[in-house]
């Protein structure tokens, strides 16, 4: 299953670079999922890239911090901001990673506005 996640350009820089290999979620998909399309948010507003996902990290916030922390290129600041007030986070683990030659619009891989959680996607958008 391929998903669609909107991610901020820094943090998409790191994934690029290698030191990112995590991205955290509030939300989990329901389904399995193999592989994350990239979409870089405001300014870039571009479908970037594709990321492997080697597996799910999941419990409570302190749980998923003491797993991911060395690999997951952000802060505990900004990790402790974003789960503030949840009982549970999910960081999906990202295997290879490849940027598209020519980054895309969302309308040229179906999908009309960027996804506030995921979009579960149907056909792989690699180039």
């Amino acid at each position: 299953m391929l998903i669609l996640l909107s991610i901020n350009p820094e943090h998409v820089d790191n994934i690029f670079r290698g030191v990112k290999k995590y991205e955290f979620r509030k939300v989990r998909s329901r389904r399995p999922v193999e592989r994350i399309v990239i979409y870089a948010t405001a300014p870039v507003c571009r479908v970037v890239g594709e990321a492997e996902v080697e597996g799910v990290v999941q419990g409570s916030p302190d749980d998923v911090w003491t797993t991911t922390k060395d690999l997951s290129g952000i802060s505990k600041e900004l990790f402790d901001a974003y789960y503030r007030g949840r009982e549970s986070a999910f960081a999906y683990k990202l295997g290879c990673v490849s940027r598209y030659a020519t980054p895309r619009r969302l309308e040229e891989i179906g999908v009309s506005t960027a996804p506030q959680s995921f979009v579960y996607l149907k056909a792989c958008a690699s180039d």
